[in-house]
C-alpha cells in the first residue's frame, strides 16, 4: 500500500509489519558494503523515514552510489528499529530509481547559514527548518479563511492592479506597456498615460482595503487575502516589496468590537498553528528559537492590553526620562513611534501584547474616523513582541462630508476617489476593518529573524530572481 512518511510518524502501529511503499527524494545515505541506510523524505513531514537495504537487491550497487536528492520509491516492511535515533524503519525489498540527482547539488549534509540559502530559494525548502516554516506557512493561510468563514464573512478579490494609491500606504510600483525609449508626452512635457494600455496611470496595488470597503456596502462582513506590493527601498529584515494582506472590513462595528475581531482572529491564527503545527514548532523550538513555543502560549494566554496613543507616548517619555536609550528619541506628541518603541511596550512594559488607539491625525490616513477632539483618529494597531505593529486597524469615517473635506485638506485628488465616496452617498454604515502583513504574522509564529525566510522567493530592493 503506498503511504507517506507522515503517516508513518503518525500511525505507524497501524503499519507495522506490514507491506508498504513509499515515495521521495534521498536525504542522507550511508553505504556499509552489504548493506546501507537512506532517509528518504517525500515532503510530508520535515523529519524523513530510514529505508535499510541489502546486498540481495538487484540493483545494489547502483542504489549505493546514489546521491542526496535523488528520487526514488521504495517497496518493504515497515519493522521497529534495532538503531538509535528512530523508533521505526523500513526493510527494503525492492528500490526504484527515477533520476540520479547531480553530484554537485549545492546542499549537502551540513550547516547552511540562512543567507546562503536565499541565494538557493528554490532549493531551501527541502531543508528542515523551511520545510517546516513553509508547512506552517500553509496551515495558517488555511486558519484565516477557516476563521473568516466561520464568522460569515465573504471572501472578496481586490484587484492587483488599481488606479487608486490607497494613500499612506506606501510607494507604489506603475504599470504600464509603454514604451520606455519612446514615451509619449503632453505638451506640457507630462506623460501622456491616454496611450497606456488602461489610459491612465495604474499602480499595483498596496492594499485592498478601498475595494474591500464597497463590498463590506454590500455583504456586511467581508474579508480579501491577496497579494500587495510597496515599492519602498527598505532593505531590512522586516519589509518586502511583495507580500501578502489580510484585510477583514465589517458594517456596523465601533471601535471596542473591531479591537476585540483584531484580538479574537491572531489568537485563533495561533492556537490553530500550536495545535495543527506541533511537530514543526517544537523543531523550530529547538532550532531557532528556544522561547518560541512558550512565547506563542503567552499570547493565549493574557488578555491584550488596550491604550491609547497618547498614553502610550507618556510612558515611553518617561521610560526615556529613567535612562532608556531609543535609537529615535521620543520627542514631540504626534510623532510616528517606531519599531523599537512599539516592542519597549510590549516586551519590556507590558510584557504582552498591546492594542494601541487614537492615533494623531497627521501620522495616519485619511479614511480613518476623527475622534471628537479633532485630533486623534479611531485607529486600532496590535503591536506584538519581536514584530511590533502586526496588525494596523481603525474604524472608518462614514461621513460623506467629512471625508470629503478631509482628502481635500490633504490635498488629494477627489477625482480619484469619487468611485470611493460614492460608498458614503448611497447606504453608508459605521464601519472599519483593519490589515496583517501575513509573513509578520508567519515570522512571529515560526520564531525566524529575517522575513525573507518566511515566503518562497523573496522580493527586495535589486532582487528579483527565481
Amino acid at each position: 500500500m503506498m503511504i507517506t512518511v507522515k503517516d508513518i510518524f503518525r500511525h505507524g502501529e497501524e503499519y507495522l509489519n506490514k507491506e508498504i511503499e513509499l515515495s521521495g527524494w534521498v536525504r542522507k545515505i550511508r553505504d556499509q558494503k552489504k548493506f546501507g541506510f537512506i532517509e528518504l523524505n517525500d515532503g510530508s513531514f520535515f523529519k524523513g523515514v530510514q529505508i535499510v537495504f541489502e546486498e540481495g537487491l538487484a540493483n545494489f550497487d547502483e542504489i549505493s552510489r546514489l546521491s542526496i536528492a535523488s528520487s526514488i520509491r521504495v517497496k518493504g516492511t515497515l519493522v521497529k528499529s534495532e538503531g538509535s535515533g528512530q523508533d521505526l524503519e523500513v526493510k527494503a525489498k525492492e528500490i526504484e530509481i527515477f533520476q540520479k540527482a547531480d553530484l554537485e547539488y549545492p546542499l549537502q549534509n551540513k550547516r547552511h547559514t540562512f543567507e546562503f540559502l536565499r541565494t538557493k530559494a528554490h532549493l531551501r525548502a527541502r531543508t528542515n527548518t523551511f520545510s517546516a516554516v513553509f508547512r506552517v506557512r500553509s496551515v495558517l493561510a488555511y486558519a484565516i479563511h477557516k476563521f473568516f468563514q466561520e464568522n460569515n464573512f465573504v471572501y472578496v478579490h481586490a484587484p492587483i492592479i488599481t488606479g487608486s494609491d490607497a494613500e499612506g500606504a506606501g510607494e507604489m510600483f506603475r504599470i504600464t506597456t509603454l514604451d520606455l525609449n519612446k514615451v509619449p508626452k503632453k505638451e506640457n512635457g507630462e506623460v501622456d498615460f491616454s496611450k497606456d494600455f488602461f489610459g491612465k496611470s495604474t499602480n499595483l496595488t498596496v492594499s485592498g482595503q478601498l475595494n474591500a470597503e464597497t463590498y463590506c456596502a454590500a455583504f456586511r462582513n467581508i474579508y480579501t487575502f491577496g497579494p500587495t506590493f510597496r515599492a519602498e527601498n527598505s532593505n531590512t529584515p522586516r519589509h518586502l516589496a511583495e507580500f501578502w494582506m489580510i484585510e477583514p472590513e465589517v458594517a456596523f462595528i465601533d471601535q471596542q468590537e473591531l479591537m476585540d475581531l483584531e484580538e479574537d482572529f491572531i489568537k485563533y491564527c495561533v492556537r490553530w498553528a500550536l495545535e495543527n503545527c506541533k511537530d514543526d514548532l517544537e523543531f523550530l523550538n529547538q532550532m531557532i528559537d528556544k522561547e518560541l513555543i512558550a512565547r506563542l502560549e503567552g499570547v493565549l494566554k493574557d488578555t491584550f492590553v488596550r491604550l491609547t496613543y497618547t498614553e502610550g507616548f507618556e510612558i515611553l517619555k518617561k521610560a526615556q526620562e529613567n535612562g532608556v536609550k531609543f535609537e529615535f528619541p521620543v520627542a514631540e506628541w504626534g510623532m510616528d513611534l517606531s519599531s523599537e518603541h512599539e516592542r519597549y511596550l510590549v516586551e519590556q512594559h507590558f510584557k504582552r501584547p498591546v492594542i494601541m488607539t487614537d492615533y494623531p491625525s497627521q501620522i495616519k490616513s485619511f479614511y480613518m474616523k476623527k475622534n471628537e477632539d479633532g485630533k486623534t483618529m479611531q485607529g486600532t494597531d496590535v503591536l506584538f513582541p519581536r514584530i511590533g505593529e502586526i496588525i494596523g486597524g481603525s474604524v472608518r469615517e462614514e461621513s460623506y462630508e467629512k471625508l470629503l473635506e478631509e482628502i481635500h485638506n490633504r490635498g488629494m485628488k477627489e477625482e480619484v476617489y469619487d468611485w470611493y465616496l460614492d460608498t458614503r452617498k448611497y447606504g453608508t454604515c459605521p464601519h472599519g476593518g483593519f490589515g496583517l502583513g501575513f509573513e509578520r504574522l508567519i515570522l512571529f509564529v515560526t520564531g525566524m529573524q529575517n522575513i525573507r525566510d518566511v515566503i518562497p522567493f523573496a522580493r527586495t530592493p535589486k532582487n528579483a530572481e527565481f
